[in-house]
């Protein structure tokens, strides 16, 4: 199985919390995690935010270590059609998305993965399968 990391599974082990590296120790050898250009970017974005000193310099230390074990996924052609459709419906069910939320989304289905995630935002997206470690 393929399990795509969101924003908030990336910060939860940038947290070095328990219960996301359990989930991640309990994966089976065929089991793939990655992330995505989104996610790479809202936590590049997050950490940039940051004044400079201590604090930041571990965190990019983490995101640096996480960004190279995890792979990437680049965001792929059938992410627009994905995109469109979910976001259409989003709006039609009255539960619009944050822009870079409705993209992860669409990442996730095209790559027919899991969405790890702790943000409820996305529950609404139908035919998106979910995981809150």
């Amino acid at each position: 199985m393929i399990y795509l990391l969101d924003t908030s599974a990336i910060s939860a082990l940038m947290r070095e919390d328990a219960r996301m590296a359990a989930w991640l120790a309990s994966l089976g050898p065929n089991d793939l995690v990655v992330t995505c250009t989104i996610v790479r970017g809202e936590i590049l974005f997050g950490l940039e935010r940051l004044s400079m000193g201590r604090r930041r310099t571990e965190l990019e230390g983490k995101a640096a270590r996480l960004f190279t074990a995890l792979p990437c996924e680049p965001i792929p052609p059938l992410a627009g059609d994905q995109y469109a459709r979910v976001k259409a419906m989003q709006q039609r069910i009255g539960v619009p998305l944050d822009e870079n939320d409705l993209w992860i989304a669409a990442t996730t289905l095209a790559v027919r993965a899991t969405l790890v995630t702790r943000d409820n935002d996305f529950q609404t997206i139908e035919g998106l399968a979910l995981t809150n470690p």
